[in-house]
């Protein structure tokens, strides 16, 4: 169990409103700020009930959500922390599996089904191994072996199903099948140097991977194991790095997020036609200072969560001027990863001094448009949905080519400009 001597619940730090609380590690004074220390990965369970998070040097927290619930004490399951101790440093987390997106999935449930006691955890460590935790026992379950650099990214598709893939700086990205204790295995090669993210279509048809040095991104099936396209936009830039990736919640675009010396840009992908469909650019003054860490989409696909250097979160809405949420500028955030609540409520970063943030999220209510774009680009394509008889206005909003193509925010400098 995971005592107050290595963890503590903290009052807000920030004078930031939209800070909720902050989780911070106890550490001797010798290994504060050193290597090892950082929070890598954060992620909630499926139904919304844990929250994991790497707190550094090989140790992984869980812990029952809300912090204040009470419910199901007493009852048949241990809902108390729990700690894990990895050995090796903790990369990524991911909780599994996750079932299909349904009014009923989405609803969090207090306790699981009957006689279902188990609620898996993976972990990828540094030396290239995944750790397989059941969080309601506290008991490790098996390793995966298979990987020969650190395991940067793991995810589970949301079909339900014991399916784990995972990306590694080993340049593959393997596909595991729990249910018989990852001895099947699947192994996808072709990125020419680390692999820094990987992201699985909501139809669980399509995983996309993104190299931090090859500055690639490519798209796999996950029905066939083959590899599909590289996305190229014609960047003029020469230098730089890719460090996230993320479908959308209907699958109908991809977010990739790439950092310069002078700039960080998220572009919006078809992922269909492999068609660039617009881009969100950060241009800075202090070279080299302000890399972009991590994205993320909201459960209801209307927001996307950046975390980058210079301050611990924005909230932007794809093709709207401005940001619909941002914290103050806090050069010491040094934010690293982030993760929504399953009802999207709460946004959660990781950052590099191994603590954790918890900020809170707009609760917008979506239009029907949106409503009515997610629930069939869920399962139709770009290629069925243009020979469909629509007006073209209608068309264009159905495949999200009503953003405009070019975005310029200079947020890094508190000014901002807009292109359409």
């Amino acid at each position: 169990m995971c005592s107050t001597e290595n963890s503590a619940e903290q009052p807000p730090t920030s004078s930031d409103p939209a800070m909720i609380l902050e989780l911070r590690t106890r550490r001797p004074p010798s290994l504060e700020g050193r290597a090892g220390c950082e929070t890598w990965s954060v992620d909630f369970s499926p139904d919304g009930a844990w929250f994991a998070w790497s707190m550094g040097h090989g140790i992984v927290w869980v812990v029952a959500w809300p912090l204040d619930s009470e419910d199901s004490q007493g009852g048949e399951i241990d809902r108390g922390d729990k700690s894990f101790s990895c050995g090796h440093p903790v990369w990524g987390l991911a909780f599994g599996p996750r079932p299909p997106k349904s009014g009923a999935a989405a609803r969090p449930s207090k306790t699981p089904p009957k006689g279902n006691n188990s609620l898996f955890l993976a972990t990828g460590l540094e030396n290239g191994v995944i750790k397989i935790w059941n969080v309601l026992t506290g008991d490790a379950v098996f390793d995966l072996h298979g990987h020969e650099g650190v395991v940067r990214h793991l995810v589970f598709p949301q079909n339900g199903t014991l399916t784990l893939i995972s990306s590694s700086r080993d340049k593959t990205l393997r596909i595991w099948d729990l249910a018989h204790k990852g001895k099947k295995v699947q192994v996808l090669t072709g990125h020419k140097d680390w692999i820094s993210c990987c992201s699985v279509s909501s139809d669980c048809s399509m995983i996309a991977s993104v190299g931090r040095f090859d500055r690639m991104v490519c798209l796999w099936s996950l029905r066939s194991y083959t590899f599909m396209r590289n996305l190229t936009g014609g960047t003029h830039k020469t230098l730089y790095l890719l460090s996230s990736c993320d479908f959308s919640p209907d699958g109908a675009l991809l977010a990739t997020a790439a950092f310069s010396g002078s700039s960080w840009w998220i572009d919006l992908w078809d992922p269909y036609t492999a068609e660039k469909l617009a881009t969100l650019a950060d241009y800075f003054e202090d070279y080299g200072q302000n890399q972009i860490s991590a994205l993320q989409f909201s459960p209801n696909g209307l927001y996307l969560a950046i975390v980058t250097d210079d301050r611990a979160l924005r909230l932007w809405e794809p093709g709207k001027k401005g940001m619909v949420m941002q914290t103050k500028v806090d050069r010491d955030s040094n934010g690293l990863c982030c993760d929504y609540h399953p009802q999207g409520s709460v946004v959660a970063t990781g950052t590099r001094d191994g603590h954790v943030r918890f900020w809170k999220a707009p609760r917008t209510v979506p239009s029907l448009c949106h409503l009515c774009r997610s629930i069939l680009r869920h399962s139709v394509s770009t290629h069925q949905m243009e020979p469909l008889p629509l007006p073209k206005r209608i068309l264009q909003y159905l495949t999200y080519r009503n953003i405009p193509d070019r975005l310029k925010t200079c947020y890094s400098s508190d000014e901002e400009e807009w292109e359409g």
